[in-house]
């Protein structure tokens, strides 16, 4: 059976997160939308998304396929349900689409629809489909907020999934460790002097990560592959911080993607940085109002602000960009993708992508070029290629997002 994780207009509502992944890459709990569901099938899946994505998320196409529904997270029940469908057959709830089952044939008439319109295609496809309506509960990301707000829930469904069957590696007796059955870590793990606090939540340790001497952790957390939790860190859950990063100071209950730093003192909370993101030493961003009201946040296809729902929200950062030493985010902040944020005093609550400077000194463009070389640079020093498919998304996105530079900057 060929797998495929499809964008549905969520995508849309999703960005900056998605300007340069598909919705499935998102990461979600310890391991990104698309390794979950990777693992629960034994297969690999490619991607139906926006045309510019192709280059580097290319559909793969079999003579079966199944459709899956790239912002949903599998669940043993679902993926049971999922691998029984026969040609022709949907799954469905009340408001989407959760997966559909379709040969070569019918894949190309979809092939190019954009996630934007997706609907669209769904309730014509729907017509020559037959609809099985399920009501079994997962977890689904909707909104970037969401990111966050659900991680808990989503660190502890990979976290069984991930252990399951397997004993961790012995960490020092250096370290305290309470409610050590709710520890795993991998191989090559280096950790002394730490305290961890699984009593609220399983921690996951990545293989090859590095906890430093006198950081205090309460789970449920996460730390990738490679990754480093500077001495003293202090880090409250839910909090996944993806493979290669480099973490410090005060964090609570944020998802960084992977590949991005935060370093330094300064506080993180309910946040989500995308990858290669770098926090200046002493920043902080607010993650609640003074007077406690809901927090509104930028929606892309409303191009306005929204309710979230939430009264601790912070901020939500998209790839490649950056902000210098002790700057100041509001509350429900947005800051696209290869944005430079320098200077005094709180920054915009929404930053468009390519923009370079701040609300005291006024923003201009980031020219993509620039962009490009900085990003070819920043990969080598990760021992990574930046390719020409990397540079023409972002060249794409930098088309895409000129309008809101328009509107916003100086």
């Amino acid at each position: 059976m060929n797998y495929i994780l499809f964008d549905d207009s969520t995508r849309m509502d999703l960005l900056p997160l998605t300007f340069i992944r598909p919705s499935a890459d998102i990461r979600f709990g310890i391991l990104t939308i698309r390794e979950k569901w990777e693992k629960y099938l034994n297969a690999k899946t490619s991607s139906l998304t926006e045309k510019y994505l192709n280059v580097k998320y290319p559909l793969v196409k079999g003579q079966n396929n199944i459709l899956i529904n790239g912002t949903i997270c599998p669940n043993p029940e679902l993926v049971e349900k999922i691998k029984n469908l026969k040609p022709d057959e949907s799954l469905v709830n009340k408001d989407y689409i959760i997966a559909l089952h379709i040969v070569e044939k019918d894949l190309e008439d979809v092939e190019s629809i954009e996630s934007s319109k997706v609907e669209e295609v769904e309730k014509r496809e729907l017509e020559g489909l037959k609809e099985i309506e399920i009501d079994i509960p997962h977890l689904k990301v909707n909104f970037p907020w969401e990111i966050f707000s659900k991680n808990d829930e989503a660190i502890k469904e990979d976290y069984l999934l991930l252990t399951k069957g397997r004993k961790s590696v012995t960490l020092s007796n250096t370290n305290k460790l309470i409610c050590p059955e709710n520890i795993f870590a991998e191989e090559g793990v280096k950790m002394e002097c730490a305290i961890i606090n699984a009593s609220t939540g399983p921690v996951y340790l990545g293989k090859n990560c590095e906890v430093m001497e006198g950081s205090a952790i309460r789970g449920p957390f996460s730390l990738g592959e490679g990754s480093q939790l500077k001495m003293n860190s202090k880090i409250y859950g839910a909090t996944t911080v993806g493979p290669f990063s480099k973490v410090g100071g005060e964090i609570n209950n944020c998802v960084i993607f992977g590949y991005s730093n935060k370093a330094h003192d300064g506080f993180l909370g309910n946040s989500v940085l995308g990858e290669w993101c770098n926090i200046g030493a002493d920043s902080n961003n607010s993650n609640l109002k003074n007077t406690y009201d809901e927090v509104r946040l930028w929606s892309y296809p409303l191009e306005k602000f929204i309710p979230t729902g939430l009264n601790f929200c912070g901020l939500i950062m998209g790839d490649h960009s950056k902000c210098g030493i002790n700057t100041m985010f509001n509350t429900g902040t947005v800051v696209g993708i290869n944005a430079n944020i320098i200077g005094a005093g709180y920054q915009r609550s929404f930053i468009p992508s390519f923009s370079w400077g701040s609300s005291s000194t006024g923003y201009i463009t980031y020219e993509v070029n620039k962009a490009i070389e900085v990003a070819k640079i920043v990969y080598d020093r990760r021992g990574l290629e930046f390719t020409e498919d990397d540079a023409e998304i972002l060249r794409t996105v930098f088309n895409l997002t000129f309008t809101y530079r328009k509107k916003n900057l100086k």
